[in-house]
């Protein structure tokens, strides 16, 4: 008995130590498998194929984990980098190995113009080297349209159609619900025009409202059809045309979109995927599967170019860019929002950098909390007094607390379409003692001052709270003010005339001294260089962001891994991270938005004046 179980022992000891070699074997092969960086192979000849996802932004939403994992379990958010798609179509404009640059726009759902304006540049200096540019479409609407206007050739499938409706702003009023809810919102705000808190206290659209959303639409409308009529040769007038005859024209056309859209000199030709297909591989090649035509995509180009860039290892000086996108709230903020504390560390990371030499601050912002600007504000002043310029550019949307952040910059460049300034204060709460009433609940006590409840959510607000607010909300505005006359040069008054959270568009922003040129990013990055003194071609371009560890990364690559088998093997996640992420319900989504807003001193800068 004692060999029998002694030969049992070794025999189980023996499968031990050999299932623990085999889970050595295995962890060592996912950290080697992490780390590992395949750099993808690019042909001789191929074809750079931009496809955009769903939107268009500055930023991508959330932390790496957050989407790496997303992405394995087909949750992730449709959105596309827009630097991604400008820093691949810039490099390939000089790389012989592109031939040809192909849009593929049926998966982009839009971007704001300004944000499209940097992607035709770099598609228009794509062209402008000789190169040719191929749209093709199932259907281009606005948006994506805006886009292959830029390409050499546009081609729409005979079953499509280009549909371009201008641009509108529709705003959802609650306060007839709010009132048979018995939900009271106390409001403290300065500034005429100041229209955030409108859908709570009115039941339309006020005339201050009507008047500066017609003047930015407005500018916007414009500048689409005159991008679009350039690029396509149009005359003037050939877009709003179009856009005013179209249902006329497609009982003409008897439902022939594509016809219509054609005899309106709006695409090059009618053809489907297949026969652009077939004219790409005229012009490249085919792959090597000889199926396609020879091509590669803009993450797999940038992953071939940057490994290239870093072997070559330049080490020249740096102009950093910090992007500032989403909603300013306080703290320490995930990317696609702005931290008043996180993005104040990366200031002042550029700040602390001897390779930095100027800053360009990317903005697209609607503003929020004005504590968290303020922080971002002092950070820009601390890296000016460090003899660093700064130059902000201005994206879709800088206006309220975006324009906060962006008052003491040396320079700031805007589109002509960007929506900025709304430069105003207010403070929203509220109350839902009738709501309680309705019910048969009342409300009642002691207090030991006369402010002892005045600021329940179940009382009305008192006579002493409602002064204090509509003070601080007062003194908020004199401070936005001064910050905006302290950076812009100019006195309190002057700045007073043209604020009153009044929103304007960048051309007219750029006439009343809120903005100092119209451009894009690149014309930012070149003017924060000037001021640097830095030589044209003698520096270097690097996005500042938050980095992780060498413990994080590989955390993160470890667990990218798991989760792809846990996904492999069909095994479902906690619901908390398979959430939907997109808010189709809009009375949810301006909820959530409202839940967002928290601030130490519950003072907002913020505008909801955002348009697609």
């Amino acid at each position: 008995m004692r060999a029998i179980f002694g030969a049992l022992w070794r025999g189980l000891d023996g499968l031990r130590k050999f299932l623990h070699l085999v889970l050595l074997l295995l962890i060592f092969g996912v950290i080697v498998g992490a780390l590992r960086s395949t750099i993808p192979v690019l042909p001789d000849k191929a074809a750079l194929v931009v496809r955009p996802e769903g939107e268009i932004v500055e930023q991508l939403t959330g932390d790496p984990f957050e989407r790496a994992l997303e992405k394995v379990q087909g949750t992730l958010r449709s959105e596309t980098l827009l630097w991604d798609l400008t820093d691949a179509i810039d490099s390939a404009r000089d790389d012989d190995r592109v031939q040809v640059l192909v849009l593929d726009l049926d998966r982009f759902t839009g971007a704001g113009q300004p944000a499209m304006q940097e992607l035709t540049g770099a598609i228009d200096k794509f062209r402008g080297s000789g190169k040719k540019v191929v749209a093709q479409g199932s259907v281009f609407l606005q948006a994506p349209y805006y886009i292959a206007a830029h390409a050499d050739e546009v081609w729409l499938d005979p079953l499509g159609f280009v549909l371009i409706d201008g641009y509108d702003r529709y705003v959802m009023y609650y306060k007839n619900a709010l009132e048979k809810l018995g939900i009271d919102m106390n409001v403290f705000r300065v500034g005429a025009y100041k229209s955030a808190v409108e859908p709570f206290t009115r039941t339309d659209m006020s005339p201050q409202d009507r008047e500066e959303s017609l003047a930015y639409l407005g500018a916007m409308w414009n500048g689409y059809q005159e991008e679009v009529a350039k690029a396509r040769k149009l005359a003037p007038g050939a877009i709003a045309k179009y856009v005013d005859s179209l249902a006329a024209g497609m009982t003409a056309q008897k439902g022939d979109g594509a016809k219509l859209a054609l005899e309106a000199g709006l695409v090059t030709g009618i053809r489907t995927s297949l026969e652009v297909e077939r004219e790409l591989v005229e012009l490249v090649g085919e792959n090597r599967d000889q199926d396609s035509y020879s091509q590669v995509g803009v993450e797999d180009y940038l992953r071939v170019v940057h490994a290239e860039a870093k072997l070559r290892g330049d080490g020249k000086p740096v102009v950093g860019v910090v992007v500032a996108a989403g909603e300013i709230l306080d703290g320490d903020q995930p990317a696609g929002t702005v931290g008043g504390e996180s993005t104040a560390q990366l200031i002042r990371e550029a700040r602390l950098d001897d390779d930095v030499k100027a800053l360009v601050l990317r903005i697209d912002s609607p503003g929020g909390s004005m504590f968290a600007a303020e922080q971002i504000h002092r950070e820009i002043e601390a890296i000016k007094a460090e003899g660093k310029p700064v130059v902000v550019s201005m994206g879709d949307l800088a206006a309220s607390g975006g324009y906060y952040i962006a008052a003491p910059a040396d320079e700031i460049w805007a589109r002509p379409t960007t929506i900025t300034g709304s430069i105003g204060i207010f403070a929203t709460i509220p109350t839902v003692n009738r709501t309680l009433d309705k019910i048969g609940v009342g409300v009642d006590g002691v207090g030991t001052t006369t402010w002892s409840g005045q600021l329940r959510l179940d009382r009305p607000i008192g006579k002493e709270a409602g002064q204090f607010l509509q003070a601080t909300v007062e003194h908020g505005y004199e401070i936005f003010l001064a910050r905006v006359a302290d950076g812009r040069g100019k006195t309190r008054d002057e700045i007073d005339a043209i604020a009153q959270g009044r929103v304007w568009a960048g051309s007219d922003a750029k006439r009343l001294g809120l903005v100092d040129h119209l451009g894009g990013m690149n014309d930012a990055l070149e003017a924060a260089a000037a001021l640097a003194k830095l030589e044209e071609g003698g520096y270097e371009v690097e996005f500042i962001e938050p980095s992780l560890s060498w413990a994080q990364e590989l955390a993160l690559q470890v667990k990218t891994m798991v989760a792809q088998v846990v996904a492999g093997l069909g095994i479902r996640m906690p619901a908390s991270l398979t959430r939907v992420v997109e808010q189709l319900d809009p009375i949810a989504a301006e909820v959530e938005r409202w839940s967002r807003l928290e601030s130490a001193n519950h003072l907002f800068a913020y505008c909801f004046c955002s348009v697609r």
